[in-house]
């Protein structure tokens, strides 16, 4: 259309140009000709001012490239760079504030703050400080763009090896989307056998049909993180090697550690569906709200997951085994069905009930007959039945959401629901609260769990009861003056592993320490009480930003450990250069949580376990950072920790852990828009 344009607008030309060089007299003919070209071309004015406004309006904007997640709940890229896109570049690609990480990346995460919003409500597989990077479904986003998008991320490592998470939305209709991504990442580390690996594979899609009566989507995931595990560094070289301060062990590859040639794996495979029936379709009436809809819809998801445990040979730091190599396998399937009806009505909100049905099967891979002749099988399986409801409502500035489920055949999970009230003041003033209660049996490997190695075999079926939790949040955000958080917590039958305290001392030397951790479950009632204040000061290009947590824990036993305050604030620089071709922000941030009995990690296990012995923390963690974006492209350059050669070797992640000395590491993000 544009080279039509183009064309006429060069005859015209050469037109006019000949007729300015032969010029004819006027005649009656010639003055009906120009009235006639006058009106054609005032109605030609009109027409293109009317296709002016249509393309106006099809004009495409960063709003239009969606994402979808499974709630349904909708946003667009965001090419913009902030504070907040620096606090999320990491391997997580998530803000961890509440996690303290190793060294090495893709390794375990140390938990420096409890965090039930994501509590599933069954029992997982376990292993859980190796699945922090694990997509969960609700990770997993869906995506309604105009045109193809591709985003790539890229982060240096450490030694050998780098970080890439690519991702592929297309549309082959404006009622069909998919979309294709894979996370791929290797980093050897600084300590001996220390590397690990990851690859992610996701694709989506969803699709509607043209008269809006009936839409599904689903995806399949395949997950596999992998690391080489060495146990920490040797409790006898902590002082002398890595304390110390000696230049011969600033290459950390020299310090000693507890052992060497073992491997744990995470793999996963899930399949998942998701649709839903229109029986009274969705209209838009005059006032552009939408009118009564009723529906019935179905979930699907199918998934397998193992954790697997690799050794060589014996390591005595485990204590006795039965034969070598050590090959520790635990493998869930689980089958989730869900049918459901809902209601939504502009008036009376949104109400939905649903009947799901659950299928687990655990196994380990022998049955283990014990000297006393009790025997510990190697499978969990059953199913379960559950009854639920969802209510959802606005009433002007009133956000009204509960959601219950009741229990009629169980014996993993039991009743829980989830109340919350929030409530609008002004353009920049809300507050909300909200009510919660689970109950669920723990995690399977604290039921039932069977190892080469003598000491981790148990069957705790009949002697654990289902943890509770009962929570009471409110929050408050007041725009420049920043957002505030209360949470009070009370959790009965708390489930944990803890390094057994009766343990004499001088039996806990050079990773010993890992013979003597077991499941237990706390008889007597954890209070958690958890406040949190997020708020930025802005003066000129000067920028702020402050994120404080502080927690107190009521326990008649020491088993939940966290430290009292956590806090991280950056103060950085943000300006256009280049005549407003790029945006820059530099600065530092400042990280550091009080010192506490910080969980150890158990690779064996793949677990953190409570420990009393030795308090870690109290240790300030300096990054100095400069983020630019040019057009959609986001680039990062980060010094991290470069204040560890300013003190005392004395930062760890867990015990016999270190943290990461300093280093420097880049990256970008980069947007696509075909």
């Amino acid at each position: 259309m544009r080279a039509l344009q183009i064309l006429l607008l060069l005859v015209l030309g050469t037109h006019l140009t000949l007729a300015q060089e032969r010029p004819a007299p006027p005649s009656k003919d010639s003055l009906k000709i120009k009235m006639r070209d006058s009106v054609m071309a005032a109605r030609d004015s009109l027409i293109n001012k009317s296709r002016k406004k249509e393309d106006e309006k099809t004009l495409l904007t960063i709003k239009d490239y969606k994402i979808i997640s499974i709630d349904r709940d909708t946003s667009f890229v965001d090419t913009s760079q902030s504070i907040q896109k620096d606090y999320k570049y990491n391997y997580l690609r998530r803000d961890h504030f509440e996690l303290m990480p190793f060294s090495n990346v893709g390794q375990a995460y140390n938990r420096l703050s409890h965090n039930f919003e994501q509590y599933l409500p069954y029992p997982q597989l376990g292993a859980t400080a190796r699945q922090f990077a694990y997509y969960e479904v609700d990770r997993i986003n869906y995506y309604n763009v105009p045109t193809p998008l591709t985003e790539l991320m890229f982060k240096t490592t450490f030694e050998q090896g780098q970080f890439l998470d690519a991702l592929l939305a297309v549309n082959t209709s404006r009622r069909f989307n998919f979309s294709l991504a894979y996370t791929g990442m290797r980093s050897v580390g600084k300590y001996q056998d220390d590397q690990a690996e990851l690859g992610r594979f996701r694709t989506t899609f969803n699709y509607v049909t043209a008269n809006n009566r009936y839409w599904i989507r689903g995806h399949y995931a395949y997950q596999d993180l992998e690391n080489q595990e060495n146990g920490g560094i040797l409790e006898s070289s902590q002082a002398a090697q890595f304390e110390s301060g000696d230049p011969e062990f600033q290459d950390r590859s020299r310090i000693d550690v507890t052992y060497q040639n073992t491997d744990s794996r995470v793999v996963g495979r899930r399949y998942f569906l998701d649709h839903q029936y229109n029986i009274v379709r969705p209209k838009k009436d005059s006032l552009e709200t939408r009118s009564t809809l009723l529906s019935v819809g179905h979930r699907l998801m199918y998934e397998t997951r193992f954790f697997q445990f690799l050794q060589d040979s014996q390591a005595d730091s485990f204590g006795e085994a039965f034969d070598t190599p050590i090959n520790d396998k635990a493998r869930l399937q689980s089958f989730y069905n869900e049918a459901s009806v809902n209601f939504s009505n502009p008036t009376w909100g949104t109400l939905s009930g649903r009947l799901s049905h659950y299928h687990y099967n655990y196994r380990l891979e022998s049955i283990l007959i014990q000297d006393d002749g009790s025997v510990i099988p190697n499978t969990m399986e059953g199913e379960e039945i559950l009854l639920g409801g969802f209510y959802e409502n606005r009433i002007g500035g009133l956000h009204l959401k509960g959601d219950v489920q009741y229990a009629l055949s169980s014996e993993l999970t039991g009743n829980q629901y989830d109340f919350y009230a929030g409530y609008q003041l002004g353009e920049n003033l809300s507050l909300y609260g909200r009510l919660k209660a689970t109950s669920r049996m723990p995690n399977f490997n604290t039921l039932l769990y069977q190892s080469e190695y003598s000491n981790f075999n148990w069957d705790n079926r009949a002697a654990f009861d289902k943890q509770q939790r009962r929570a009471i949040e409110a929050g408050l955000n007041a725009g420049k003056w920043g957002s505030a958080k209360v949470e009070f917590n009370t959790i009965e039958n708390y489930t944990y592993f803890e390094l057994d305290p009766e343990i004499p001392l001088q039996e806990v030397v050079d990773g010993n320490i890992n013979a003597f951790v077991s499941p237990q479950q706390e008889e007597g009632t954890v209070n958690y009480f958890k406040v949190e204040y997020q708020n930025e000061l802005k003066w000129r290009r000067w920028s702020l930003d402050n994120r404080i947590l502080y927690q107190e824990v009521g326990q008649e036993n020491q088993v939940f450990n966290v430290p009292q305050l956590v806090t991280r604030n950056s103060l950085y620089y943000s300006k256009w250069v280049f005549d407003k071709a790029m945006f820059l922000q530099t600065g530092v941030t400042l990280k550091y949580f009080t010192k506490y009995n910080m969980d150890g990690y158990h690779p064996l296990l793949g677990e953190l376990y409570t420990q009393n012995r030795e308090e870690l923390g109290g240790f300030p963690m300096l990054d100095f950072f400069i983020n630019a974006r040019v057009r959609q492209t986001r680039i990062f350059l980060k010094a991290e920790h470069f204040n560890s050669g300013f003190g005392e070797n004395n930062f760890y992640s867990a015990p016999n852990y270190p943290y990461r000395d300093f280093v420097i590491r880049f990256g970008l993000v980069w947007n696509f828009f075909s």
